[in-house]
């Protein structure tokens, strides 16, 4: 059997690992001349880096990451709403790990050029259309600027292009550009002194207005600093001008009238903001569920398969477990379709219902129920919001993404070699 995966991205590298790990053949093709270090913070959740440490990634991760011991929620006024333990706090035998996105992208890079070698990571690669005949699939390819590269052929394709794909727009031509969610996410990665014991990520605000910031590693120059992700995430009116693009760069003007006066006791978000060089503009997009990733020897993962919103980080996590379950089916099942139809059947459903909890704010809901209620605050957030309201909203979301730790720690292994 030999795969071809378009886009290497963290679904297309990590499935490309783990197909190497199985024994099956696999190359993967990306767009991009070059991956680089770009972007900024993402959250791995235990889930999905038991499966790095299953790839004998586990080591690299925890060396450029951090490890994140609590989640908390705070109002507009920096009051807590609710803290959580995360990770191994939370029982979980692997670790929460907040990282760089592009460091995320370099290490897992090089792992696939050292293991798969490098003629089977071709950058360059463009995908340009594909054909499905007589058991195998025909793919062809132009470089970045419209060559022709030619022809490959495997028996089964791949599409992990993100939600601006080519192979799912070829199965969807006429689905048109992402749902914009009139938000728009300010983000960038600030070194800064650690706040709340340096291993918490922190939620503040509501629906409307929000911070999230989590430091993603330690400083590479500072013993007394962190290295900081923030994201100032406001509603905004009118509709998307422009395509979304990660590496679009502002300048904080454009929001901080809004955020000027958020000064905390536990972090000066003013002074976070200021610091900061490059700040990077995302509009609020993802993609309406669809009835179908997988036709024939063609399917989906990631981003192409269930483009969502950030909410409960869960984008990058799910696209490594989407990774892990489609090499578990392409090694026990014969039929390389019904080993597709098998993987969308475990992983579609469970998706679609997080891409639609996510727009109703997902495990966040808490901080727009205590706006609502308590909109000038509080002198007890018992009187706002009891513990148990709390605790489900917590736990029916995690139970939805497979992120209970007892599911987590104690399922048998995806891929066993």
């Amino acid at each position: 059997m030999r795969v071809m995966v378009i886009g290497g991205g963290i679904s297309g590298l990590t499935l490309a690992l783990s197909l190497h790990q199985a024994g099956i053949p696999v190359r993967v093709f990306e767009a991009a001349r070059s991956v680089r270090p770009l972007g900024v913070g993402i959250n791995l959740q235990p889930n999905a880096v038991r499966e790095l440490d299953e790839l004998g990634l586990g080591a690299r991760l925890a060396a450029v990451g951090n490890s994140t011991r609590a989640l908390c929620f705070f109002n507009k006024f920096g009051q807590l709403i609710w803290r959580e333990p995360r990770g191994l706090a939370a029982g979980y035998r692997w670790p929460q790990i907040s990282i760089h996105r592009g460091r995320l992208q370099v290490l897992l890079f090089e792992a696939a050029v050292e293991r798969v070698g490098a003629d089977n990571i071709r950058t360059g690669w463009r995908l340009a259309g594909f054909d499905q005949r007589g058991g195998a699939v025909t793919a062809r390819f132009v470089d970045p600027e419209g060559r022709d590269l030619g022809s490959e052929v495997a028996d089964i394709l791949v599409g992990a292009d993100g939600i601006h794909g080519a192979v799912r727009a070829q199965f969807y031509p006429g689905e048109g550009a992402p749902r914009f969610h009139r938000q728009i996410l300010w983000r960038a990665a600030t070194e800064a002194a650690p706040y709340l014991g340096g291993d918490a990520m922190a939620i503040a605000g509501h629906f409307h207005q929000r911070l999230i910031t989590y430091p993603i590693a330690r400083s590479d120059t500072d013993p007394g600093k962190m290295l900081i992700n923030w994201i100032w995430q406001m509603t905004v009116e009118g509709d998307l001008a422009e395509r979304e693009d990660w590496n679009r760069r502002v300048g904080r003007e454009k929001f901080w009238e809004h955020v000027k006066d958020w000064r905390f006791d536990w972090l000066d978000v003013p002074g976070l903001i200021t610091d900061t060089e490059d700040i990077f503009e995302f509009p609020l997009v993802d993609r309406d569920p669809i009835p179908r990733w997988s036709f024939g020897r063609v399917t989906l993962i990631g981003d192409a398969a269930h483009p969502m919103q950030p909410t409960g980080s869960q984008a990058g996590s799910q696209a490594i477990i989407d990774a892990r379950v489609l090499t578990q089916a392409l090694m026990t099942m014969a039929d390389p379709a019904e080993a597709l139809a098998h993987y969308e059947s475990v992983r579609r459903p469970a998706m679609n219902e997080i891409i639609l909890r996510n727009r109703q704010f997902g495990p966040e809901a808490a901080m727009q129920i205590v706006e609502e209620r308590a909109p000038n605050g509080f002198a007890r957030i018992e009187d706002v919001i009891s513990d148990d309201e709390m605790r489900h909203i917590s736990q029916s979301f995690q139970a939805t993404a497979g992120l209970d730790a007892n599911t987590v720690n104690n399922r048998p292994s995806f891929v066993t070699v």
